[in-house]
């Protein structure tokens, strides 16, 4: 298999007395979006700064298409893009302005730093508002327009440090529609997020990032498999509760949660326990339930479950 376009080899990087990388990995195969989550702090936002030759890791190595991001620094910032977790843009200037303008900085040639700007606001939903001063956008404009900046030379790589944040819902929606656009032409983006949700829509690949490292990855798929579905039953009476609890601890070996005054919910390992076999063990015991269902864990859930376990790990040490 080809080299993955962005990879991370033991990284560290300390501030003073504050070690926020310890030893991170990070690998994302070309044309994908890796979803990177973790807890404030966690040292995302400095992975992030250290791939995009913002930052030098004080050990370890990274690379994004075979380039040394320390090295080759000059080489790497001509295939990559960034947008930070807040608008870049000049409020004073127009849309097209600020694209013309940032064209320019990027040393393209007058008619083609021209040329670009109409093509991308047209692309991305920005033409009829071009010509408008940015200090009248919405959050959503221009947390777009801060978007379309990063992609003025075509990058082969984005990186996306919380893209979303603080964006209403309708502007979140058009923020990730873009960002499928851009990943069905070929583009890869490491995405750095706190929703969950946003991870779980967009992101091929998850790395779950905390004290400095990867805790875990995978498919978002994958992540919920380590938890396993939940059988919850929610019954039309509170009087069942019992036979009810008792059905679903011989289903799946342990003893179920409240999750109500008539809702009980147990993990299950493996596949063994079907939906047909709740419905069917629970009305053999005379139980009436108004609702059963086999549930896939979220990823919200995943999330807690590594993080709480790692930080019970550094509490240890």
């Amino acid at each position: 298999m080809a080299e993955p376009i962005v990879v991370a080899e033991g990284l560290h990087k300390r501030f003073g007395g504050t070690h926020a990388l310890r030893g991170l990995d990070l690998s994302v195969p070309a044309g994908t979006v890796c979803g990177v989550l973790g807890p404030n702090g966690a040292g995302k936002t400095t992975a992030v700064r250290i791939l995009a030759t913002l930052s030098d890791p004080d050990e370890g190595r990274a690379r994004i298409a075979g380039h040394d991001v320390v090295r080759d620094a000059d080489r790497v910032r001509a295939l990559i893009g960034l947008a930070g977790q807040y608008a870049a843009v000049d409020e004073k200037l127009t849309g097209r302005g600020n694209l013309r303008m940032f064209g320019r900085l990027y040393h393209l040639p007058r008619r083609q730093a021209h040329g670009r700007a109409d093509e991308l606001l047209e692309r991305f939903g920005l033409a009829e508002a071009a010509d408008r001063q940015v200090a009248g956008y919405s959050g959503g404009m221009r947390r777009r327009l801060d978007l379309i900046t990063s992609l003025i030379l075509r990058p082969q790589v984005l990186f996306l440090d919380e893209p979303t944040t603080g964006l209403d819902p309708r502007s979140r929606g058009e923020i990730w529609e873009s960002i499928r656009e851009l990943v069905a032409d070929g583009t890869t983006v490491l995405l750095t997020t706190q929703y969950l949700d946003e991870a779980d829509r967009l992101a091929d690949d998850v790395a779950v990032v905390d004290h400095g490292r990867v805790i875990a990855a995978g498919t978002p798929d994958e992540l919920k498999a380590t938890i396993g579905d939940r059988l919850d039953v929610v019954l039309e009476e509170p009087s069942m509760l019992r036979e009810a609890a008792a059905v679903m601890h011989r289903l799946a070996g342990t003893d179920p949660a409240m999750t109500g005054p008539v809702g009980l919910s147990v993990p299950l390992t493996g596949d063994a326990v079907r939906l047909a076999d709740a419905v069917r063990e629970l009305d053999r015991a005379g139980v009436a339930a108004a609702d059963v269902a086999l549930r896939r864990p979220t990823l919200d859930e995943v999330f807690l479950r590594l993080t709480d376990a790692a930080r019970r790990k550094e509490t240890v040490r």
